[in-house]
């Protein structure tokens, strides 16, 4: 084990946040302005509104680029569809996703660490521009809401992720070290209500029309919707189903698209919040980790058993999954993002929050309300966009089980939503005990990373089973 004898090693775990604004001073595509290069400290970065969009700009290139929510190979897009049953995983035994493929997890696993360590620094970040931008006055109002809107929702993002694959976590809300190095875990309904906290207060902060182009920032409709998910994974289905019918009232920002090869595209109406690629040009990384260019795949493809639950006249088994063909033996992949080269202008970005969910969202919600009818019509919503035939005289557990169908058909390769959809409903243990060789109960927790516990005695115990 680590000790924690000198300063120098703490501040290179994650909760001490050593990457202060160093880290954040490149500019990206989210904004056109660059941050002067002699701006190397937080006042300079804070005095005005250009320099403060671009810091703020930063944390969502990093969330793009590295840590859970990228798109790339390492991202949990790939991993929790490995560690879940999702995707087939044929790279080389020496790959860490094997680990979560073959879900033998250790607390001395890199990719736990790079985790918890790059999203701890995310809201590092995220703390760092609201508290510059509430010390500054000279940012006008109106800038200054929206950005401290926009940070309190990243900081609310990042936790409601690291709670459902950590459990316990601490809950970091400043940038002070002396409280930052030594923080404890709090129980997970804390950290939920921590999220709804930030998540209201951001909802009176962040406009209703998106700032900027491409739909990069988030807007109300962004907040609720992570409003909706969080409620939804609480169990509080009256707020649940309100959060996501507040955003699909929104019909002059949000209509349905008919194209299912279009869902995915950067212009796509149904978008809610989506990562621009860098630079323009390039398209998504979510392309490049799914498409099988070769057969046998050098990495992952679908399930079989994910494919078989598709109906051949679902559309989105005919647009949204595609097959490769070598050695007598076909392997399907995921090709919602199908962009595998750049060109003169990007054309998909990735996409994090979308129509969709939110009627799924809805439908569970109002289902366990016992409101039958209403949640019928937003599952058929769904089904109806598929190609797929109204559903009619289901009782409630089995609008339940078809919802969560429905959700595996509709959000698969999806940050991760069909292993945490196993988890809240109970069903992951009886599930993946049956078609995961290597699945114990207490996978349903990462381990906290082992170098953290030893800097910070004070997230001890350890998750069980590790």
């Amino acid at each position: 084990m680590k000790t924690r004898n000198t300063i120098k090693n703490r501040i290179k775990t994650s909760i001490a946040f050593a990457l202060i604004f160093i880290s954040i001073l490149s500019c990206d595509s989210f904004v056109e302005s660059e941050l002067p290069n002699n701006q190397l400290t937080g006042p300079a970065i804070f005095k005005d509104k250009i320099t403060a969009d671009a810091a703020m700009s930063n944390v969502y290139a990093s969330i793009r680029n590295a840590g859970l929510l990228t798109g790339a190979e390492f991202g949990i897009s790939n991993r929790l569809g490995c560690y879940a049953d999702e995707l087939d995983f044929y790279g080389n035994v020496s790959n860490i996703t094997n680990e979560f493929y073959n879900n033998s997890l250790l607390p001395l696993n890199q990719g736990i660490q790079v985790y918890w360590n790059t999203s701890y620094n995310q809201i590092y970040m995220a703390n760092a521009v609201f508290e510059g931008v509430a010390a500054s006055n000279t940012i006008p109002t109106e800038d200054a809401n929206r950005l401290k809107g926009e940070a309190l929702f990243t900081r609310a993002l990042m936790h409601f992720y690291l709670v459902n694959l950590f459990g316990d976590i601490p809950y970091i809300a400043t940038t002070n070290y002396q409280t930052n190095s030594s923080v404890s875990r709090k129980p997970t309904p804390e950290v939920y209500d921590k999220i709804i906290e930030d998540l209201t207060t951001a909802l009176n902060l962040v406009p209703e029309n998106y700032y900027g182009t491409g739909r990069a920032r988030p807007n109300k409709a962004t907040v609720n919707a992570l409003l909706a998910r969080s409620y939804l994974y609480m169990g509080l289905w009256a707020e649940a189903a309100n959060a996501a019918s507040a955003v699909l009232n929104q019909t002059g920002l949000y209509t349905n698209e008919p194209d299912m090869q279009k869902v995915f595209l950067k212009a796509c109406p149904e978008t809610i919040w989506q990562l621009p690629p860098h630079p323009e040009g390039r398209n998504t990384f979510e392309a490049a980790t799914f498409t099988v260019l070769a057969a046998p795949p050098n990495s992952i493809a679908l399930t079989q058993e994910l494919v078989d639950v598709f109906s051949d006249n679902d559309l989105r088994k005919m647009f949204w999954i595609s097959s490769i063909t070598g050695n007598s033996q076909t392997y399907n992949f995921a090709h919602k993002y199908k962009q595998n080269n750049p060109g003169a202008t990007s054309t998909e970005y990735s996409i994090v929050f979308r129509l969709a969910e939110l009627y799924l969202i809805r439908a569970e919600a109002r289902a366990n309300q016992g409101e039958i009818i209403s949640a019928l019509e937003d599952l058929n919503h769904s089904r109806q966009k598929a190609g797929l035939e109204e559903l009619i005289g289901l009782d409630q557990q089995q609008l339940l089980i078809e919802i969560a169908l429905e959700r595996r058909k509709e959000l698969f390769t999806e940050f991760g939503h069909r292993f945490f959809d196993l988890k809240r409903t109970n069903t992951i243990n009886n599930t993946l005990g049956a078609s995961k060789p290597g699945w114990n109960n207490t996978d349903q927790l990462f381990p906290i990373p082992e170098n953290e516990l030893s800097a910070n005695p004070n997230l001890l115990p350890q998750n069980p089973g590790y």
